[in-house]
């Protein structure tokens, strides 16, 4: 069965602020959309509140996971039911390798327990390992990127490439890219691309990419195309929305967006 994420009229606000304002938008698994916008029209808001940020306040509306609303999940009850988040600025974290962190949470989302019979369980960390390694050589980082402290010390691009690691060990249901292009070079971009394309085809999850420009989108070209401008999404068309975006900008939309206010 192929599973859906609804986000049916969400409102939702920060200290009594309203930045979503009846937001809908639907994905299933096997697609690949994006949002874009311009600044402050609510694009990390709605993959925070997707997620379950608790500093964000849901007013009204709904978010349904496979038939089944979600809200009051906390953010690892949804992990565990398919939902991934790369964030915009992973945090770091001290004294925690990555390989560690992401056995970890594949243990987790996976809901396996350890086995008690030591031979499988050697077995399965071998193959853990091997999965690992086959995914860094792809993303082109070193085998010692696993042993490297959870972010730390890293430059923007090597966290956005730790960012999608995470999702090919994973294989979420959902991953939502939230800005996964900033703070990377051409060729940093290039090799994350190439990530997000292996998500998508080798775990065929739903994936919402969340971006301002249309860099990424050359080479992860997505199904669908919305426009998010004051908490709504205003458009919805397919790749050659980004190439108008590119050509005229977000202001045909904010001027539509005033009008209907």
């Amino acid at each position: 069965m192929v599973s859906v994420l609804q986000v049916k009229e969400l409102r939702a606000s920060i200290e009594g602020k309203e930045i979503l304002k009846g937001l809908n938008l639907t994905i299933r698994q096997g697609e690949l959309h994006a949002i874009m916008g311009p600044n402050g029209s609510g694009k990390s808001t709605l993959a925070n509140v997707i997620m379950g940020h608790p500093k964000y306040k849901i007013t009204s509306g709904d978010i349904i996971l496979d038939g089944k609303s979600i809200l009051n999940e906390t953010t690892d009850q949804r992990a565990k039911q398919g939902l991934f988040m790369a964030f915009q600025h992973p945090m770091e974290v001290s004294g925690v390798p990555l390989s560690n962190f992401l056995r970890t949470a594949y243990k987790a989302a996976k809901n396996q327990t350890e086995e008690k019979d030591k031979q499988k369980e050697l077995s399965s960390v071998s193959e853990f390992r091997k999965t690992l390694k086959e995914k860094m050589e792809m993303l082109k980082v070193d085998e010692s990127f696993g042993r490297r402290y959870l972010n730390e010390g890293l430059s923007g691009g090597e966290k956005k490439k730790s960012e999608i690691l995470q999702a090919l060990i994973l294989q979420p249901k959902f991953a939502i890219l939230d800005e996964t292009d900033s703070g990377t070079d051409i060729d940093a971009m290039k090799i994350i691309s190439q990530g997000i394309n292996n998500i998508y085809e080798q775990s065929k999850s739903g994936i919402l990419i969340i971006t301002h420009y249309n860099r990424i989108l050359h080479n992860v070209k997505p199904q669908f195309v919305h426009i998010l401008v004051n908490g709504k999404i205003v458009k919805t068309s397919d790749y050659t929305l980004a190439d108008q975006v590119e050509t005229t900008g977000y202001n045909e939309f904010l001027e539509g967006a005033v009008k209907n206010a």
